[in-house]
């Protein structure tokens, strides 16, 4: 593969189009993930057969729960692409997910604030 065809970058190394990863798919309306949405491996015995390489990039790394956002960053992928990725691995068993509480935390007021600022100025 030469450098002119643009399909290698020298420092990136061969490109490949997230399309192309996707087959062209987008992310499912089923699975609502989020930046936050926690992902994680579920155990099993044996690697699973039949994944592309970034799928089995995700499966190892969520051995302990990782946010999308940092799967999109450590395995270096587009967040559309990680979404239909995790996506693909929750419909075959091999990912469990948990999004964090929509309860929002109720921002103190003012006067507790202020009373912060005051203790901390007198220290």
């Amino acid at each position: 593969m030469s450098a002119e065809d643009g399909w290698y970058d020298e420092a990136a190394g061969p490109l490949v189009r997230p399309y192309t990863i996707t087959s062209g798919r987008t992310p499912s309306d089923t699975a609502r993930l989020d930046l936050s949405t926690q992902v994680m491996t579920l155990r099993s015995e044996q690697e699973p057969a039949g994944l592309g390489p970034e799928h089995q990039a995700i499966v190892q790394l969520c051995r302990r729960p990782v946010s999308v956002a940092e799967i999109a960053v450590y395995v270096k992928i587009p967040l559309g692409v990680v979404r239909v990725l995790v996506g693909d691995l929750i419909e075959r068993g091999l990912v469990i997910t948990r999004s964090p509480s929509h309860n929002p935390v109720q921002a103190p007021d003012l006067e507790t604030l202020q009373a912060v600022l005051d203790g901390l100025i007198k220290y």
